[in-house]
């Protein structure tokens, strides 16, 4: 431990970064100046964290994981390994884009599976659950379940990750920690 968090020697951590207590930085990541990691965040082996990035407490990031420069993630995000942001919608190795970098916001609790990629401008919901593969080409409600290449909505989660069976008046529990959510004019809330 240094600092009140821990990096492993392989790991780079830039100049200028805020890094919260409880941190671990797995083996060749490279944590970019100017990023904000929060409480208890983990960084798998091979992550590359670009400039300016905020993670929330207690985010978890697989190996192999790629965020760029205008993501920010609230609190207890899970990023799949091998999942992607992109930060340019129209990338072009001749052209400079570097001051077009699209934001994308990853809400509390959201889950983002292997393989998957965000394409940059396009927020995701709190507690919403982007299926492994899937490539996010639209903003992602609060609670959605979608999947698939461009991905689409077909259900509802939790904030346990448990799939959500409305019923006739349009009430779901989740079965795993029995809480109640409502579908309402297309969206889940939480009772």
């Amino acid at each position: 431990m240094e600092k009140g968090y821990f990096a492993h020697e392989t790991a780079i951590v830039d100049e200028g970064c805020q890094i919260s207590e409880g941190v671990k930085i797995w083996h060749f990541s490279h944590i970019m100046s100017n990023c904000v990691l929060g409480n208890n965040c983990n960084i798998g082996q091979n992550v590359v964290i670009s400039p300016d990035v905020i993670l929330g407490k207690n985010v978890k990031v697989q190996n192999n994981v790629s965020i760029y420069t205008g993501v920010t993630c609230d609190d207890d995000v899970f990023l799949g390994p091998s999942m992607v942001f992109t930060n340019v919608t129209n990338p072009r190795s001749a052209i400079n884009r570097k001051g077009q970098y699209a934001k994308t916001h990853v809400g509390k609790g959201a889950t983002i599976g292997a393989n998957s990629t965000i394409v940059c401008g396009h927020d995701i919901g709190e507690y919403a659950f982007i299926g492994a593969g899937a490539v996010v080409t639209k903003n992602v409600l609060p609670y959605s379940l979608v999947v698939g290449n461009p991905s689409k909505q077909i259900g509802w989660m939790s904030e346990y990750g448990q799939k959500l069976i409305f019923d006739e008046d349009k009430l779901a529990t989740c079965s795993e920690s029995g809480e109640k959510y409502k579908l309402e004019n297309g969206k889940v809330i939480k009772l």
